[in-house]
């Protein structure tokens, strides 16, 4: 495993719109909401909850396949709350997790979040304790 990732952005108008790109990945447009920018694309909080929302998910159902759990689908919704003043950053986020599966239980869907919180996900170890995560789910059969 490397121990160095590595982005480049690159400013694409005369306001704030940039392209991103990790090694070979398709870009991603990143702007902000006008006036400042057009709304073309994502803003770097909804890039973090997207990085948070996939660095649990890709945990989570890791830890239920070696669990030998059946898994039909899984959906993250993150939403972030910001704090009204300056620098607006989360000060709470909620992550809602959707599993479809026949054969887990929701203390197995539970321990997984647990463990994906305690010691698998980055993004949520450095999170966690500047904003608070609340975490909910369901299981589909």
């Amino acid at each position: 495993m490397n121990s160095q990732l590595e982005v480049s952005l690159n400013l694409t108008n005369q306001k704030i719109k940039f392209t991103g790109k990790a090694r070979s990945n398709p870009e991603i447009v990143m702007d902000y909401f006008p006036p400042f920018g057009d709304g073309e694309g994502y803003t770097g909080l909804e890039l973090l909850l997207m990085s948070l929302a996939s660095c649990s998910a890709t945990s989570i159902v890791g830890l239920l396949r070696k669990m030998n759990k059946d898994i039909r689908g899984f959906s993250v919704n993150a939403r972030g709350i910001r704090r009204e003043q300056h620098p607006t950053s989360f000060h709470t986020i909620n992550l809602d997790f959707v599993l479809n599966s026949d054969n887990t239980a929701d203390a197995d869907l539970q321990k997984a979040i647990n463990i994906s919180e305690e010691s698998l996900c980055p993004v949520w170890a450095m999170l966690k304790g500047n904003v608070e995560i609340i975490t909910g789910f369901r299981i589909e059969k």
